[in-house]
């Protein structure tokens, strides 16, 4: 992973580090702006109902606070988050060049039987609808948003290879994918000579960090970019949740438990991550953004908001620079159960790390 310590200081209200994306020349601000709770059409009501008004002011601030990175897909509202987002930055008066604007492609966009998963028609269809929608002629990143366990991977990398190709998407990435999958889909486009995936998104926060196991080791051997989505669990690490208080009121947890965590262990590391807000006058939703964008591997930490207050504390993340003890502290309550293989390749190299004795 390469690191530019970039900082760049708006209006005094945040700092700015920008990171490579993966193993490209472009660099991404290390936190993104995501739009799912843009509009609100249907089932995604229970994330969020945010108008026209209310996204340009959102996507203003995040601007202003030094965000290049912006993150949509088609299937949130239907297409309708695409649509206020390109709305938005034409009434914000944006530069286009200036920003770096990822979707996806893999959801159930209409009834009709192939209009979903990662097929060629499929991904060439999805990709002129997106463009058409958010008024560009190219996206930056194109993440396949799941596994399609029907489709076979390289008809799906030679699609996604064909749209590179044909100038509507700059970079390829991958969401919510085992990693055996990511890396037999990057040697099947390394052997044909099609591009590759510089990008991964998977949810991680303090309360589930089964993304290293795999993931994140795969993301560093390989120099993928690694973009963390829901890092506060949906909203259950905002300090709105304890055991005392398991229901809001106010937060789509309530009716929307999603994504999945052990709660028990979430309860715990939520003690921790007020206990350490303490210690520091922050919020317990700014200390576990913070520890997920300092975490080893971690490019752009996507963050997404329902008004201006919220994206504010999230914003302050980037200048709250945890402790050693602090960071000891969420670990100790939220670290992973050992799984094999992995304590077993601990076991065995035990005589082999430093400061070992060598025999």
């Amino acid at each position: 992973m390469y690191f530019i310590f970039l900082f760049i200081n708006f209006s005094n209200r945040t700092q700015m580090r920008y990171n490579f994306l993966g193993n490209t020349g472009v660099l991404v601000s290390e936190l993104c702006f995501g739009t799912m709770t843009f509009s609100g059409q249907g089932f995604w009501a229970v994330v969020g109902k945010q108008g026209q008004d209310e996204a340009n002011e959102l996507l203003k601030a995040s601007v202003d606070a030094g965000i290049n990175f912006i993150d949509t897909a088609n299937v949130y509202s239907m297409g309708e988050s695409e649509k206020i987002l390109g709305e938005s930055i034409k009434a914000l008066g944006l530069n286009r060049q200036d920003l770096v604007i990822a979707s996806k492609v893999k959801g159930r966009m209409t009834p009709a039987v192939n209009n979903v998963g990662l097929s060629r028609l499929q991904i060439h269809r999805s990709v002129d609808e997106s463009l058409q929608r958010l008024g560009m002629d190219h996206m930056d990143i194109l993440y396949i948003h799941g596994f399609d366990t029907l489709t076979p991977i390289e008809e799906t990398m030679r699609g996604l290879n064909e749209v590179v190709n044909a100038g509507k998407v700059r970079y390829l990435g991958v969401c919510n994918t085992p990693a055996w999958v990511v890396m037999k889909a990057n040697g099947i486009a390394e052997r044909n000579g099609w591009h590759k995936f510089d990008a991964m998104q998977y949810y991680y926060s303090a309360a589930s960090r089964d993304i290293e196991r795999e993931l994140i080791p795969l993301a560093q051997a390989e120099k993928i970019g690694m973009m963390p989505w829901s890092p506060l669990a949906g909203g259950f690490l905002s300090g709105k949740y304890t055991r005392d208080t398991p229901k809001a009121g106010d937060s789509r947890r309530d009716d929307f438990d999603f994504p999945l965590l052990d709660k028990e262990k979430a309860y715990n590391v939520i003690d921790a991550l007020i206990s350490v807000g303490k210690r520091h006058n922050v919020s317990a939703a700014r200390v576990a953004l913070a520890w997920v964008i300092q975490q080893p591997g971690i490019t752009s930490t996507i963050i997404g908001a329902k008004n201006l207050t919220q994206l504010e504390d999230n914003l302050a993340a980037t200048q709250l620079v945890l402790t050693d003890e602090d960071i000891l502290e969420i670990n100790t309550v939220s670290g992973l159960t050992p799984e094999y293989p992995g304590w077993m390749v601990e076991f065995q190299m035990r005589d082999r790390l430093p400061g070992t004795t060598r025999f």
